[in-house]
């Protein structure tokens, strides 16, 4: 089956078109930029990157832009979907959704409105299973927002390594946040994974941060070979 995967640039939707690859051919990726940094729908935080990790991945990108207004940014979703339906002949689509009824079933409703299948293939996953599986697959992956207690600045950058994890995990039992960032405490950015061909290297990027809210935002990237 040809599959379209939406691509938020984060760990989520890249690890769940991974999995897809496993079994299926993903022969798009579909994403929406959202000039609104408080999107209902989808992940803003270097979102002007998804091109470079699209080209990373060797898979031509199905890009459109929304205001990000509530529910109305919905009907820009259908048309990227739509988009990637007609140009690229795709019968499925692919999230990363792993909590989020709001965004899952959105979705759903659209791909179903559009003759299309919806997989989630990380739905309702194990989420310490996950995450160890996501770097013991070779997963690069970054922390590009934090929007909560107990993550300060010093957390924007950072790459999710094994050390990193456990601490994520302490702070998970104690604080009562998602291990994943499933809950929007936090945002990432994958700059290698499995399935990319090149990597990509940050060579300049600034932090912004206010009472537990920040942002790790890259000025400037390059792609590299492996």
């Amino acid at each position: 089956m040809k599959l379209g995967v939406l691509l938020s640039g984060g760990k989520d939707s890249l690890f769940a078109c991974y999995r897809a690859m496993e079994k299926e051919e993903v022969v798009c990726l579909i994403t929406v930029v959202s000039r609104n940094d408080e999107s209902y729908m989808f992940h803003t935080p270097n979102i002007h990157l998804a091109a470079l990790q699209a080209e990373a991945a060797g898979l031509p990108l199905v890009e459109v832009e929304t205001a990000g207004e509530e529910e109305r940014e919905l009907d820009d979703l259908q048309r990227a979907i739509a988009l990637a339906r007609d140009e690229h002949g795709i019968e499925g689509v692919v999230t990363g959704a792993i909590l989020s009824v709001y965004q899952a079933t959105r979705v759903q409703r659209i791909c179903a409105g559009l003759g299309l299948w919806c997989f989630n293939p990380l739905w309702h996953t194990d989420q310490a299973a996950y995450m160890e599986a996501l770097l013991a697959a070779g997963f690069r992956v970054l922390i590009a927002g934090v929007f909560a207690e107990p993550f300060d600045e010093t957390w924007l950058g950072r790459e999710i390594d094994a050390d990193t994890l456990a601490e994520l995990r302490r702070l998970a039992d104690r604080y009562r946040i998602s291990l994943t960032g499933e809950g929007g405490e936090l945002e990432t950015f994958v700059t290698d994974a499995p399935f990319f061909t090149q990597r990509i290297v940050v060579d300049e990027a600034s932090v912004t941060y206010r009472n537990h809210n920040g942002r790790y935002t890259i000025r400037q990237a390059r792609l590299v070979a492996k």
